[in-house]
């Protein structure tokens, strides 16, 4: 049974950070690439982050470049998301997926290459 189980999310002013971390079960972590999505009210679901397997290379939206960053530590199976300098703009649900095996790195964006999704955590940043 996969499962992924987001936490860390919480309330924050303009310019503070929060660590989201995603616990995964159920499969080979280490085997699989990973992402965050985010869905702010009113919107679609936005892609975010993501993490290859292997070399760790990481990618990011233009939106969060230099301020979010993914990492992993496959031998707690869990995947994080340090969120500095965070924006009003940044608050929504935040999600980490799992991607489909075989799906190709340079397609991280297409979230309909994505098998699981979690329950979400939610980031609320307001002054």
């Amino acid at each position: 049974q996969v499962q992924l189980v987001e936490s860390g999310g919480g309330l924050v002013q303009p310019g503070e950070s929060l660590r989201l971390s995603c616990a995964a079960s159920g499969f080979t972590f280490s085997a699989y690439s990973m992402s965050w999505v985010r869905q702010a009210p009113g919107k679609g679901r936005e892609w975010v982050s993501s993490i290859r397997t292997g070399s760790g290379m990481t990618t990011y939206a233009d939106s969060v470049k230099g301020r979010f960053t993914i990492s992993r530590d496959n031998a707690k199976n869990t995947l994080y998301l340090q969120m500095n300098n965070l924006k009003p703009e940044d608050t929504a649900v935040y999600y980490c997926g799992k991607r489909k095996y075989g799906s190709s790195w340079f397609s991280v964006q297409n979230l309909n290459e994505y098998d699981k999704w979690g329950q979400g955590t939610q980031v609320t940043v307001s002054s």
